[in-house]
């Protein structure tokens, strides 16, 4: 089956809520992307929060499951636009680049050039916080954003889309405005506060003037990537890029 259909055929089974009239407030943010949905019931559910489904018992959706497919399909997107545009760099710096420019900060960012915090509904105490300059808050409903694309318009247009929108983000990357491989994994897991990583000694081998040492990065207790160098700090920063690797893999 042809990708374009499997996605129109995946929209009309998973998000057929019936035929519904677009929000006037959400127009605006529909010129401001360029955006017109032909299903805006997929816009409604990018922009609500999880915290505003308990004072609202009326909505039966919130943007959680977008998110995670967002999140996906700004991998692929960004993972295609480097492979595409960028012939000569390598794995570990295509790499590098993709983390930084869907980092959560990143993503932030772009969702506030949208204005898309005013979009948001949050549950009262979530907005009477801040919720809507919040940088995980705005991250998540970006990626949410994105999925509501993908799924209106499917792959081609998202694609289009979202290269020319990451197109400035990825330049700056490749000027120098990124970090290295240990914070930008930091930056992929620091959604949940409740996760920790830790790097860990694993072995070193050979005599004293040329040792090799292997590190390992835990997320928790879990092993998320193995790295080695002639240093600790440089076996260190091949685990963590070992674990970005492992972790974007795992997500498609």
């Amino acid at each position: 089956m042809r990708f374009d259909i499997w996605c129109e055929t995946s929209v009309s089974q998973e998000e057929s809520w019936g035929g519904m009239e677009m929000d006037p407030k959400h127009t605006q943010l529909q010129k401001k992307i360029n955006i017109t949905f032909k299903q805006p019931e997929l816009l409604k559910m990018a922009l609500i929060h999880p915290s505003y489904l308990s004072e609202h018992p009326e909505e039966e959706h919130h943007n959680q499951r977008l998110e995670f497919l967002g999140d996906a399909v700004l991998g692929i997107v960004v993972a295609y636009y480097l492979y595409k545009h960028y012939p000569e760099a390598s794995e570990g710096e295509l790499t590098k680049i993709r983390a930084a420019v869907v980092c959560e900060s990143s993503l932030a960012g772009l969702a506030q050039s949208l204005d898309l915090g005013e979009h948001i509904q949050l549950g009262r105490g979530e907005a009477l916080s801040g919720g809507k300059n919040r940088p995980s808050i705005l991250a998540d409903a970006f990626e949410a954003l994105i999925a509501a694309v993908f799924l209106d318009q499917g792959w081609e247009r998202c694609c289009v889309y979202l290269s020319n929108l990451l197109k400035e983000e990825i330049e700056k990357t490749l000027q120098g405005v990124s970090s290295d491989f240990k914070t930008l994994l930091q930056e992929i897991i620091q959604r949940n506060s409740s996760d920790r990583l830790s790097y860990r000694l694993l072995s070193e081998s050979g005599p004293d003037h040329d040792k090799i040492f292997e590190s390992g990065v835990f997320l928790n207790n879990r092993l998320l990537g193995k790295g080695s160098g002639k240093s600790k700090k440089e076996s260190e920063q091949h685990a963590a890029q070992n674990a970005i690797d492992f972790l974007r893999k795992e997500q498609l």
